[in-house]
């Protein structure tokens, strides 16, 4: 197992089953799968392991907060994911407003950070701001 400082991440949704949907077509563009899990548990996504059985951390989970209040989105934050291509990124950014996604940042290079990041953002159905970032 590949070691990593994140043990998991997670998003909160309002809607579980429309938040499986986005991340069900969004996930396999960078390798991620849905982790298997018993019927009713939120869905979470992680690499699978190149040989032998299981997955890599970090995993992302898709929650409903435990208070019962409303999901919500934090200001100022997002995650960021890493393509190995710019077409990851065109594909991921598609395939996110194909499926309920909305538009926070075409993909293209963000000169701003340096002239070899390409990146798009996204916000999932639930408003959690996403990036996907590869550098070419």
């Amino acid at each position: 197992m590949t070691y990593s400082v994140f043990s998991h991440v997670t998003l909160g949704s309002n809607d579980l089953q429309r938040s499986a949907l986005f991340y069900d077509a969004v996930m396999p563009v960078l390798g991620l799968q849905r982790v298997p899990k018993p019927e009713g548990k939120p869905p979470a996504y992680a690499r699978p392991v190149v040989k032998g059985e299981g997955f890599e951390l970090p995993y992302i989970y898709i929650y409903s907060p435990f208070d019962g209040e409303p999901a919500s989105v934090g200001n100022g934050s997002h995650l960021a994911f890493q393509a190995r291509s710019a077409a990851e990124v065109d594909r991921f950014y598609a395939l996110a407003l194909e499926h309920g996604g909305s538009d926070e940042g075409a993909p293209g290079i963000r000169a701003h950070y340096s002239e070899n990041y390409y990146a798009a953002y996204v916000r999932d159905p639930d408003g959690n701001k996403l990036q996907v970032v590869c550098y070419l």
